[in-house]
């Protein structure tokens, strides 16, 4: 990762064309403020609170139309894998492969994500110490691929909230490999008795200014023009008109530490 990085796009491929008008909308940003752009969604979610909630819209539709926007914009992309068996097929779609904060253990999915020589984004857990991450990190490292990302996205504290250390990039960078801040998940109030998991995007901003005044290396933010429509995460993504002005003053404090 040689130069700053965003990470964005809708939780997960709802339709056919909503995750283009978005991934258009955030190159033009990145384009602006000189930013890495690489798109990101979901083309399944494998983990829902109930039974009834959105999974996808099968995977090889949605997987093809990631590949069609990363081919059409000229931008990399970017997925979830969830079982072992998923990233050898999932590569042939995506430029690099990200396992979600709950599977960081799963040695068998760290493994088979690294057989593929993508880059792997590997979430921390909820559970995970910092320290801790650097066992996952020689996971990927063992099949011979060094291209690698740590995302912080916080620690849960209690049973509906999440805490993030504000020395969490620090402690992830002693790990050798560039960190990415999850802006949008770790704002969740996870474990809701409604049953879907709900947030407070009024602190990604928050997120964000902290994280880039520690010299992280990229950001990943969920966005959508309707965050209260969206069929997954509707309480944690960022709305997208936002996204430009924070990310212009995200880019001034980076600027300015530098």
């Amino acid at each position: 990762m040689k130069k700053f990085t965003l990470i964005a796009g809708p939780c997960a491929i709802e339709d056919d064309s909503m995750g283009l008008k978005i991934a258009k909308e955030v190159q033009s940003i990145c384009m602006d403020l000189s930013i890495d752009y690489i798109f990101k969604a979901s083309y399944k979610k494998a983990n829902r609170s109930k039974n009834d909630s959105f999974t996808g819209i099968g995977n090889e539709n949605a997987l093809e139309i990631i590949r069609g926007i990363g081919k059409e914009l000229n931008v990399d992309t970017i997925t979830d894998v969830h079982e072992s068996h998923e990233p050898k097929f999932v590569a042939n779609y995506v430029n690099h492969l990200q396992i979600p904060a709950f599977l960081c253990r799963q040695t068998d999915l760290l493994i088979a994500a690294g057989k593929t020589g993508l880059t792997v984004n590997i979430k921390k857990g909820q559970f995970m110490s910092h320290d801790a991450m650097g066992f996952a990190v020689e996971k990927v490292k063992s099949t011979g691929n060094n291209n690698i990302w740590i995302c912080e996205r916080g620690n849960s504290f209690g049973y509906q909230d999440l805490i993030v250390d504000a020395t969490a990039i620090t402690k992830l960078k002693k790990h050798q490999v560039p960190v990415i801040m999850d802006c949008t998940h770790a704002v969740q109030k996870p474990n809701q008795n409604i049953g879907i998991t709900g947030g407070d995007p009024s602190l990604i901003s928050s997120i964000i200014f902290s994280a880039v005044a520690n010299n992280v290396d990229g950001l990943f933010i969920e966005t959508h023009p309707e965050p209260e429509k969206a069929k997954s995460d509707p309480f944690t993504m960022l709305k997208l008109d936002s996204l430009y002005s924070i990310l212009k003053k995200a880019m001034r404090i980076r600027e300015a530490i530098n």
